[in-house]
C-alpha cells in the first residue's frame, strides 16, 4: 500500500486530500482543496492560489487514475463543487474524465442541507450515481458510520471515515478534531497501523481550555495504540499547532507528525503566514478580480517565493 498525501495545510493548502495505491485498486480520498478565503483580513496571496494550482493539477491526474473516489463530507475543501470560488475545486475540471470510477459518500439520510445540494450537483454534473458507502466493505475499503464533524452539539455535521486494508491498516478521519470520543474508539476498534487524522482548530478562539484537553487526551491515546500518527487540517492552520504537535510527541515519547512530515517536504504553513507573504510579497489593488477573470496569473508569485523562502524552492 502507497500512501501519498496530495493537499492539506502543511502543504500549503486547506483539506485532507490523499491518494492511496493497493494492488488492486487506486482510492483517492476528499478530493478538494479550499484556500481561507480570508484570513486576517486579506484574500489568499497570490503565492498560495500558485501552491494550490499546482495541487488542484495533482488531484485532476489522481482522479484520473482512481478505481475509487471517497468524499468523507461535503464541505468546500473536501469535495469538488459546481459553485466554487476561484481557489476551490471546480467540478468543471473533472467532468467527463473518469466515468467508471465509483464514489462513495455518506447516505444521504445524514446529509445536511448544503451537502445534499452539493452531491445532487456533483452527481448531475458526472452523470454518475454516488454510492452509500456508510458502514460497508469493498474489498480493501471499510466506511464508518457517520461521526461527528468535530463537537457534537448543535447543527450537526457529520463526517464517514475510511480504513483501507493491504498487508497494513490505513484510516483516514476527516475532520473529527479529535474532539469526539464515538470517532476515538471506531479508529481503535480498526487497530490500524497509520492514521491520518484532522486536528483540533487551535487558531479559532472559541475552541474552549476543555475541549483541547479532550483533544490532547485523545491524541495521546492514538498515539498509543498506532505506529504513524498523522495529525494535520484544522490544526495546522497556525504554528500553535506545529507547537502543540512537539509538544504531544514530548510528552507521549511518540513521534507525531504533519502530513508534509509523511511526505518529506518541508512545512509550508501558508495561510498562517499570510500577513507575512503579503509584507513579503506586495499585492496591487484588483489582482483578485483580475485572477477570478483570468487577466493574471500566480507565477511571478511562485518565481519570487522561490528565491524568497527556501521551502518554496524545495517542494518545485
Amino acid at each position: 500500500m502507497n500512501i501519498e498525501i496530495l493537499g492539506t495545510e502543511s502543504l500549503g493548502v486547506r483539506g485532507l486530500c490523499c491518494f492511496v495505491k493497493t494492488k488492486k485498486q487506486k482510492i483517492l480520498i476528499d478530493p478538494g482543496i479550499a484556500l481561507g478565503y480570508t484570513r486576517f483580513g486579506l484574500l489568499p496571496h497570490p503565492l498560495q492560489v500558485a501552491v494550490d494550482e499546482r495541487i488542484q493539477k495533482k488531484i485532476t491526474k489522481a482522479w484520473s487514475e482512481a478505481t475509487d473516489i471517497v468524499i468523507s463530507h461535503f464541505h468546500g475543501d473536501h469535495t469538488p463543487l459546481a459553485d466554487a470560488n476561484p481557489y476551490q475545486f471546480n467540478i468543471k475540471r473533472i467532468a467527463g474524465l473518469n466515468p467508471k470510477v465509483r464514489i462513495w459518500t455518506k447516505d444521504p439520510n445524514h446529509f445536511s442541507p448544503v451537502e445534499k445540494k452539493r452531491a445532487e450537483s456533483l452527481s448531475r454534473i458526472l452523470n454518475q450515481k454516488l454510492i452509500s458507502a456508510e458502514g460497508k466493505e469493498q474489498g480493501v475499503l471499510t466506511f464508518s458510520k457517520p461521526v461527528p464533524h468535530g463537537e457534537a452539539y448543535g447543527n450537526l455535521v457529520t463526517v464517514m471515515m475510511t480504513k483501507i486494508e493491504e498487508g497494513g491498516k490505513f484510516v483516514h478521519a476527516s475532520d473529527i478534531q479529535l474532539l469526539n470520543s464515538e470517532a476515538i474508539s471506531q479508529i481503535l476498534s480498526w487497530e490500524p497501523d497509520i492514521v491520518l487524522a484532522g486536528g483540533p482548530p487551535l487558531y479559532l478562539y472559541r475552541l474552549s481550555e476543555n475541549q483541547i484537553r479532550r483533544a490532547w487526551n485523545n491524541a495521546k491515546l492514538l498515539s498509543q495504540k498506532v505506529d504513524t500518527l498523522i495529525l494535520d487540517h484544522h490544526l495546522i492552520r497556525s504554528y500553535q499547532g506545529l507547537k502543540w504537535l512537539k509538544s504531544l510527541s514530548s510528552e507521549t515519547g511518540k513521534k507525531i507528525i504533519c502530513g508534509a512530515d509523511l511526505m518529506k517536504k518541508p512545512r509550508m504553513l501558508l495561510e498562517a503566514k499570510r500577513q507575512r507573504l503579503y509584507k513579503d510579497l506586495p499585492v496591487p489593488e484588483g489582482w483578485h478580480e483580475l485572477y477570478a477573470e483570468g487577466k493574471v496569473t500566480p507565477e511571478d508569485y511562485w518565481n519570487l517565493g522561490k528565491k524568497l523562502y527556501e521551502s518554496i524552492k524545495l517542494i518545485d
